[in-house]
C-alpha cells in the first residue's frame, strides 16, 4: 500500500525505533527497517540512504519532538522564574511515558557512531543555557536536569525504575526545589 512522503518517512523511523528497542541494536539493518515499516527497500533508501542517515533521522526526529514539547511547556503565562527549567523537568519527565522508542535512536547513535550524537549534545549545550539564565540559582536548575535525566536513563535501561508513587513523589520534590529556589541563593 502506498503511502505519502512524511508518513513513509515516519513509519520508517518509527520501525527502526521499534527494532532497537525490541531487538537490540544490533538487529538494526535498513532490510529489516524497510520489511518492519512495510516499505521497499527503494522506499527507505529514498529518505535514508544509509543507516548512518536512519539513525541520524532517528535523532532528528527526537530532537525537533522534544524541542516542539519543551518550548509549549515554557509557556509565557507560566511564571518567568524557573519557566525553562520546569518546561525542561516536565517535558523529560513526560517523554518516556508518552513514547518509549523515540529514546532508541541515541542507543543505536552509541552503538554505532558516538559521533552521530553531535546534533543532541549541541541542542543539550542549549537547552542547559535556558536553564543557566532562567532567572532561578543555575545550581538548582542544574540539579533539577540532572535528576529528571537520571530518571529518564533508568527508565530507558530498566535500571530499578521508581515505581509510580515514587515516580509522582520525586517529580513533585524537583518543582517544590525550583519553585523554592531563588537566583543568588
Amino acid at each position: 500500500m502506498p503511502k505519502s512522503g512524511e508518513k513513509t518517512r515516519a513509519a520508517l523511523l518509527d520501525a527502526a525505533s521499534r527494532i532497537v528497542q525490541q531487538r537490540g541494536v544490533e538487529h538494526l539493518t535498513l532490510e529489516l527497517t524497510a520489511q518492519e515499516a512495510g516499505v521497499s527497500k527503494g522506499g527507505l533508501l529514498y529518505h535514508f540512504p544509509s543507516k548512518e542517515a536512519l539513525i541520524k533521522g532517528m535523532i532528528q526526529s527526537y530532537l525537533e519532538r522534544f524541542t516542539a514539547d519543551f518550548n509549549a511547556a515554557a509557556q509565557p503565562d507560566t511564571p518567568a522564574a524557573g519557566r525553562w527549567t520546569r518546561a525542561y523537568l516536565h517535558t523529560t519527565y513526560e517523554d518516556n511515558q508518552r513514547n518509549p522508542r523515540m529514546s532508541s535512536g541515541l542507543l543505536a547513535a552509541v552503538a554505532t557512531d558516538p559521533a552521530l550524537l553531535l546534533p543532541m549534545q549541541q541542542t543539550f549545550a542549549e537547552w542547559v543555557q535556558l536553564l543557566e539564565r532562567d532567572g532561578i540559582d543555575p545550581t538548582t536548575a542544574q540539579i533539577v536536569r540532572l535528576a529528571v535525566d537520571g530518571l529518564w536513563m533508568v527508565e530507558l535501561f530498566g535500571l530499578a525504575p521508581p515505581d509510580a508513587n515514587t515516580r509522582e513523589n520525586v517529580l513533585r520534590g524537583l518543582q517544590a526545589l525550583i519553585d523554592g529556589s531563588n537566583r543568588g541563593t
